[in-house]
C-alpha cells in the first residue's frame, strides 16, 4: 500500500479484514492536513483531518497482519513472473504480489501573495467540502473560461453574493450573459494579493489599485501526480481536462488499473471531484479488488 490517507487506510482496512499481509508505506503528506476540519464525510463531519488519520492508524494497528511504516516510495518495477518491487527514498526495497497506489496528489493553484496561509480555510478548491463553513459571505471564484462560469454559478448554493475573478483572463459574451442571468458579478482586474487577519480573507487587492471585499475564495486547482510511480508500474495516467483538472491514474469501476495486481484509489485515481468520502469509497473498492485478485493468483 503506497499512501495512508483516507483511500490508503480504507484499502488497508479492507485487506486486513480479509487477513492479507499488508505493508502500508506513508510519506505523511495528506493534502487536507491544511484544512481545519473535514466536510461531508458521514461520521466524521467537521472532525480535524489529523484526528481522522490518527484514529485510522489506531484501527489498523489492531490487525496483526498490517504493518505501517513511514517512508516515501520513489521507484517501482514489475518483476518477471508477476509481482512488484518498490524502492524507498532511503534505499530500502520491498516486494509484493499486489500494490494499491493511494499516494494522493499535489495541488497546484495560483501562488498569489496571501494565498498559502489561507489555503484550506478561507481559500479552498471544493465547495462541497468547505462551502457550508463560509456560506452567506461575499464569495469569490478565482478562475476564467468555462471552469470559472461553472464554479461561480454552482457556488450560488452557498451565497447570493458571488463574484467571478478572472485575474486578467477574458470571458466570452455568452459567458458574461450566463453569469449576469445568474446574478454573478465579474471582475477581470489582475490580482496583486489577498488580505485579512490570520487565515481569514477579507479583501482581494488588485494590481492596479483598489480592492474588493471577499470573505472566502474558491480557486481553480490542478491535481498532479506526486511521482512517476504509476507509469513505472505500467498504469496509464490521464492528463487533466478543462473541467476535471486531475492528472489521474486510469482505473475501472473496481479501481483496477489494467495491470494485474495493481490498483489505485483516492485523489490520484479520481474520475469525480476529489473528496474524503470518495477517497474512502474508492479505497474500499481497491482493497476488495486486491483481495479478489490475490485469491485468483495475482
Amino acid at each position: 500500500m503506497v499512501g495512508a490517507g483516507a483511500a490508503g487506510m480504507s484499502a488497508g482496512l479492507t485487506l486486513a479484514r480479509a487477513r492479507r499481509t499488508t505493508l502500508i508505506i506513508d510519506a505523511g503528506r495528506q493534502s487536507n492536513l491544511a484544512a481545519p476540519d473535514i466536510g461531508g464525510l458521514l461520521g466524521h463531519d467537521r472532525r480535524a483531518p489529523a484526528r481522522f488519520y490518527a484514529e485510522g492508524r489506531v484501527e489498523l494497528a489492531a490487525y496483526p497482519c498490517v504493518e505501517s511504516r513511514p517512508g516515501e516510495v520513489v521507484r517501482g518495477e514489475r518483476e518477471e513472473g508477476g509481482g512488484f518491487a518498490v524502492t524507498l527514498s532511503d534505499g530500502r526495497r520491498e516486494q509484493a504480489r499486489s500494490i494499491v497506489l493511494a499516494p494522493g496528489t499535489d495541488y497546484r493553484y495560483p501562488r498569489l501573495p496571501g494565498m498559502d496561509e489561507r489555503w484550506g480555510s478561507s481559500v479552498f478548491h471544493c465547495p462541497f467540502c468547505r462551502g457550508w463553513e463560509v456560506s452567506d459571505r461575499p464569495l469569490g471564484v478565482l478562475a476564467d473560461g468555462a471552469v470559472g462560469v461553472h464554479g461561480a454559478l454552482n457556488l450560488r448554493a452557498w451565497s447570493d453574493r458571488i463574484t467571478l475573478l478572472t485575474n486578467g483572463g477574458e470571458l466570452t459574451e455568452e459567458q458574461r450573459a450566463r453569469l449576469a442571468a445568474g446574478g454573478v458579478g465579474v471582475d477581470e482586474r489582475p490580482i496583486a494579493a489577498l488580505d485579512g487577519p490570520g487565515a481569514e480573507l477579507r479583501t482581494v487587492v488588485f494590481a492596479g489599485g483598489g480592492e474588493l471585499a471577499i470573505g472566502a475564495l474558491l480557486v481553480k486547482t490542478i491535481l498532479r501526480q506526486r511521482s512517476s510511480l504509476a507509469g513505472d508500474l505500467g498504469a496509464t495516467v490521464i492528463e487533466p481536462d478543462e473541467m476535471l483538472s486531475v492528472e489521474a491514474i486510469k482505473v475501472d469501476a473496481m479501481q483496477r488499473t489494467g495491470v494485474p495486481g495493481l490498483y489505485a484509489a483516492g485523489d490520484a485515481a479520481t474520475s469525480v471531484p476529489p473528496s474524503m468520502a470518495a477517497a474512502v469509497a474508492s479505497g474500499y473498492l481497491a482493497g476488495a479488488s486486491a483481495v479478489v485478485g490475490l485469491a485468483a493468483g495475482y
